[in-house]
């Protein structure tokens, strides 16, 4: 996986459920769409259009406090979905931080984040080492890093828990190429 990851920043407050991420009413209610379509709803009731106009793969999300709280749905999976890069955070549930890890969606707690960056601006992120180097004013910030050899650690790299399981059931010769 790459480890070096730089996009353009969009910020959202605290608090972002994951009702927000993964609208029930829309996304849920219709089992026939596909992760992509699905995506499309993403953050639509505290910014319409956001989803499906105006993030681009690569982007980076910045958010405040609380990140992914509410229900256990898995949020990640939809902003994985729209390509960002990143996402960063205050403080994230601890529920949705283990979604974003198996869904390969690099997430970093990062207290103080919101003040050292604005809506708009590039970052350059080591979701390795959790350095976050703010490429308009060439602030660096430090995120906390995922300890490495951990299982997080491990299945993120692999890029989530379905590459990870795959890989190991191949590495036992449980399953051909």
């Amino acid at each position: 996986m790459e480890t070096i990851r730089t996009g353009r920043v969009w910020k959202f407050g605290d608090r972002i459920s994951t009702d927000l991420m993964m609208p029930g009413s829309r996304v849920l209610a219709n089992p026939d769409l596909s992760p992509r379509e699905a995506a499309k709803f993403c953050m639509e009731a505290n910014r319409p259009g956001w989803a499906e106009n105006e993030v681009q793969p690569g982007d980076i999300l910045v958010a405040g406090i609380n990140f992914g709280c509410g229900s256990s749905r898995n949020g990640s999976m939809s902003l994985k979905e729209l390509g960002l890069a990143v996402v960063l955070a205050e403080s994230v549930s601890r529920i949705h931080l283990r979604n974003a890890v198996n869904t390969g969606l690099p997430t970093l707690v990062a207290p103080g984040i919101s003040d050292f960056v604005k809506e708009g601006q590039s970052l350059e992120v080591n979701i390795v080492t959790g350095e976050v180097r703010n490429l308009d004013t060439d602030g660096v910030f430090r995120a906390e890093a995922w300890e490495e050899g951990t299982p997080p650690y491990e299945i993120l790299m692999a890029g989530g828990l379905d590459a990870y399981m795959s890989a190991k059931l191949k590495e036992r010769g449980l399953v051909s190429s």
